[in-house]
């Protein structure tokens, strides 16, 4: 993700595998972590979409019409593995949805582009910088 920038990015080395982690180290509520998980459409051919989830949500596949991605997937739709993937800088815009239940906070936490790099931002510049739609996601 070389030229993107993500303002305030910090390293949480090892403690950041998953959204509690990620939370516990940055003294937050894991409700502030914003999961990017790429699932892809039921379409014929599928096309990927990016779904910005709260760390203490899960995604609703059916209710969204998608199904779960493979890592391959995932790198070639992003250019990061699982894990790491930015809400944006990615290859190619993708098709962004964002919880509804982000938009509670003052602040949100989302990957930097590795596994263990997180960067704060509002909700408001998480829609702007992914062009994002905001739409409930959980069941």
């Amino acid at each position: 993700m070389a030229g993107v920038d993500y303002p305030g990015a910090r390293e949480l080395g090892a403690s950041a595998h998953t959204a509690a982690q990620a939370a516990a180290a940055l003294g937050v509520s894991v409700a502030q972590i914003v999961k990017s998980l790429v699932f892809l459409t039921r379409d014929d051919p599928p096309a990927p979409v990016l779904v910005l989830c709260s760390g203490a949500s899960r995604v609703d596949e059916a209710a969204l019409g998608v199904v779960k991605a493979r890592a391959e997937t995932v790198r070639e739709a992003t250019g990061t593995s699982i894990g790491g993937v930015a809400p944006y800088g990615h290859p190619a815009p993708l098709h962004t949805i964002v919880d509804e239940d982000l938009m509670a906070f003052d602040v949100v936490w989302a990957a930097a582009g590795t596994a263990t790099r997180v960067f704060p931002l509002t909700p408001a510049e998480l829609l702007a910088r992914t062009g994002g739609t905001v739409a409930r996601v959980a069941p």
